[in-house]
């Protein structure tokens, strides 16, 4: 099936009657480019924060992360609500299985947390971490979040992700055959990359089993090397129009099988140096609605999803 896949936002509501939010957690983890297994400076373009900065306190035990969470997103909600438990920051998997357990089924409790989400990397799943999360599945839904970002492996050296692109073949393999529900991350506009490198790891990912995608746009972040690199003169931005006429392109390329979780992101203002539009999102949001979303007979948009 071919042509703008079903938006995050409306696959919930179809699923679970209701508004759903995604409640950031942290699961008090590392990464191994960041320990020193692979590397100490993790990703070219991650914060110190590892991608999490709305995630809640690392100090808190997950029960009460949850309630803080919830108070976050209270302001938005109108009616019946649900959640989703969300481990984003750092490499979610990357721990002893029998701490991840302890957390995740903390997490998993409440009766109005309706699944878990995983944010991870696909060389960080070891066999006994997919035997947890397939046990866990059997009790509700189960979603591993996989950062692709690119199959261009010339980028990936360059943003120092850290393993090839079968290793993330092989990832979702082993996650579709447990039942597990599998997200792909894209990042467009890293260095050096064109509007048809961009459409290959759309096109690669809609094809690899996956059931979801994020997209999101290239961020340049206070303390990163990639600011380093931007502040040189080495890094360019998209600007606006032309990231949103960039989407344009690449929704049509996805199933309607596959659900869109993301078409942009808006990084921690303190921490975003550029593209600067990037930050009004409801400005951003409306200019894909109309430019995007509508041609491609999508009615809503990520409005209805809670990251």
């Amino acid at each position: 099936m071919t042509g703008a896949g079903m938006l995050l936002g409306d696959y919930l509501k179809k699923t679970y009657g209701c508004k759903v939010y995604k409640l950031s957690l942290s699961a008090k983890v590392t990464c191994p480019n960041r320990d020193g297994t692979l590397g100490t400076g993790g990703c070219i373009f991650c914060s110190a924060g590892g991608s999490g900065e709305f995630a809640a306190r690392a100090d808190l035990p997950i029960d009460q992360q949850i309630r803080e969470a919830k108070q976050r997103v209270a302001r938005k909600i109108k009616g019946e609500a649900k959640y989703i438990a969300y481990f984003q920051s750092y490499t979610n998997t990357y721990a002893d299985p029998e701490y991840l357990e302890h957390i995740f089924r903390e997490a998993m409790r409440p009766e109005d947390v309706v699944a878990l989400s995983v944010g991870t990397r696909p060389d960080c799943l070891p066999e006994a971490v997919l035997d947890l999360l397939e046990r866990l599945s059997r009790e509700k839904p189960v979603w591993v979040e996989l950062g692709l970002q690119t199959i261009r492996e010339d980028s990936a050296r360059y943003i120092r992700r850290g393993y090839e692109l079968p290793v993330y073949d092989r990832a979702v393999r082993e996650l579709k055959a447990r039942g597990i529900t599998v997200v792909t991350h894209l990042i467009l506009g890293l260095p050096g990359e064109t509007h048809e490198d961009m459409k290959a790891s759309v096109r690669y990912v809609a094809a690899s089993g996956a059931d979801g995608i994020k997209l999101q746009l290239l961020h340049i972040l206070k303390g990163t090397d990639l600011a380093a690199e931007y502040e040189a003169g080495r890094v360019r931005v998209m600007e606006q129009d032309e990231y949103i006429s960039l989407l344009g392109e690449l929704v049509p390329l996805i199933p309607r099988s596959m659900v869109i979780h993301r078409l942009t992101g808006d990084g921690d203002k303190r921490l975003l140096i550029a593209p600067l539009w990037s930050g009004n999102k409801r400005v951003v949001m409306n200019e894909i609605r109309r430019s995007v979303l509508k041609p491609n007979g999508l009615l809503d948009s990520e409005k209805s999803t809670s990251e």
